[in-house]
């Protein structure tokens, strides 16, 4: 079915909108886990706790959804002549923030399990000055957040509207969903998983034989800990699904609680196709990405572009993100004999490369790794030798991006050549800089001169 065309809202003067506060049931939505743990608790073990504990429960969920009232009804939001979000908060002290939508670089829908229950959603716009720097709406109706999304989008993306009509959603074309069979299997397949399921049926054998069963809880709660890691996975990554449309990428994912995220063009900064050591035995890969504002490690949501995925099927992801990228066909250059002597289990597998859109590093032994950056999203080029290295006349390059999960580095390289790869970074860098795409994407005319200025 062909989606219908997307007819962008025209540009208008600028003005400013007035307040409004959040959705009225938000102190509900707000209440921490743990408050919520705790007096469930207190109605569980009232009677085995005492009366007093069980009272100090409740007054504790009390006050805190006392505050959390307060701090709602405190809380504004509206966009200012500039077109940017600004947020009021506070009692005693009162802050107000701006953000500058011209920097968005990404923005999520998220609904956490209560918020669920009662039909709402907190919005959080991914700003480039990182995690100190972002502000989300706590909480919206469904479908005013989602509304709230594209408004953000097309005001990021230079589409101005005068306020008085909502911003269309864009049509979105769905690329790629993660088979839910595939996500539990690539999860079992975790080399961690499968070292401490061995050790912990071999604990069993040895305490069934010497009949030392206290020993075995140790190793019971290891395995506890390690399988927890892996439902979480599944619980985050359930119903994986990733789109196109006109304002970016979009991506959802969660069972208890849903994320759906939306990064614009241009916005990653930095990708990583790691493959783990049982994972080639399918021929899967997860792909990773560095995104502005986004600080995920490296099994987090917000680090992940693709948590499995056939390595034909993350490739044509990735020709979304990195357009005239060809993975399969970069000139790698391997890393020198001497590397054998600093990292003997990976040195085979050490390599670097660059064209005219991206760097190239190729890493890992149990996992194995490549990551890119393009030339455009440099942040930094650096040079390091340890001593280890400079007995063997090595050195390493690290191109920095953002911070997450991608590290770009190209570890033991010739100490003869790892300036001259350097400078080569430092020169194509400044080359795609200067032909890069303007903040705001959509945007015809060529952005003013005052905007030059502060970029």
């Amino acid at each position: 079915m062909t989606q219908p065309p997307y007819d962008p809202p025209s540009l208008a003067t600028l003005q400013e909108t007035l307040p409004q506060r959040t959705h009225p049931l938000t102190p509900i939505a707000s209440l921490d886990r743990i408050a919520v743990a705790a007096v469930g608790a207190g109605f569980v073990f009232g009677d085995a706790l005492g009366q007093p504990v069980f009272v100090a429960v409740v007054l504790f969920g009390l006050i805190g959804l006392g505050a959390s009232w307060v701090s709602w009804w405190r809380t504004t939001y509206w966009f200012d002549a500039d077109g940017d979000l600004r947020i009021a908060s506070g009692l005693l002290q009162r802050t107000e923030r701006r953000v500058q939508l011209s920097r968005l670089q990404s923005v999520e829908v998220v609904q956490p399990l209560i918020a669920r229950l009662v039909g709402l959603a907190e919005v959080r716009p991914e700003m480039a000055g990182g995690a100190g720097s972002n502000r989300p709406l706590r909480f919206l109706a469904e479908p005013q957040a989602r509304q709230m999304r594209a408004e953000l989008l097309a005001r990021a993306a230079g589409i101005r509207t005068d306020g008085t009509a909502p911003a269309p959603e864009a049509p979105e074309r769905p690329l790629l969903r993660v088979r839910d069979g595939d996500l539990v299997l690539s999860s079992l397949l975790d080399i961690g998983l499968v070292i401490g399921t061995l050790i912990a049926i071999a604990a069993v054998g040895i305490a069934f034989v010497t009949g030392q069963w206290a020993a075995l809880a140790g190793v019971l709660i290891g395995g506890f800990a390690v399988s927890a890691g892996t439902i979480g996975r599944f619980l985050t990554f359930y119903g994986f699904t990733i789109a196109e449309s006109p304002d970016g990428l979009r991506v959802r994912h969660g069972l208890l609680t849903t994320q759906a995220r939306t990064v614009p063009p241009g916005r990653v900064q930095a990708v990583q196709l790691e493959q783990p050591l049982l994972w080639r035995l399918r021929g899967w890969v997860r792909v990773s990405v560095n995104v502005a504002g986004v600080v995920g490690e490296q099994n987090s949501s917000g680090g992940v572009l693709l948590p499995v995925a056939d390595a034909a099927e993350a490739r044509a992801v990735l020709s979304r993100i990195l357009v005239g990228v060809d993975v399969e066909s970069l000139p790698l250059i391997a890393a020198p004999e001497a590397a054998r002597w600093r990292s003997p289990l990976q040195a085979r597998r050490l390599a670097v490369g660059q064209d005219p859109l991206v760097f190239a590093a190729r890493s890992g032994w149990l996992t194995q790794r490549i990551a890119l950056v393009p030339h455009a999203r440099t942040q930094s080029v650096r040079i390091t030798q340890g001593p280890w290295q400079r007995a063997l006349s090595l050195a390493s390059v690290h191109v920095d991006s953002t911070p997450g999960p991608v590290d770009t580095s190209a570890r033991q390289r010739s100490a003869e050549t790892v300036r001259e790869l350097a400078e080569e970074q430092v020169r194509l860098a400044r080359a795609a800089r200067s032909i890069s795409a303007p903040e705001h994407w959509m945007r015809q005319e060529p952005p003013p001169a005052a905007d030059a200025e502060e970029q």
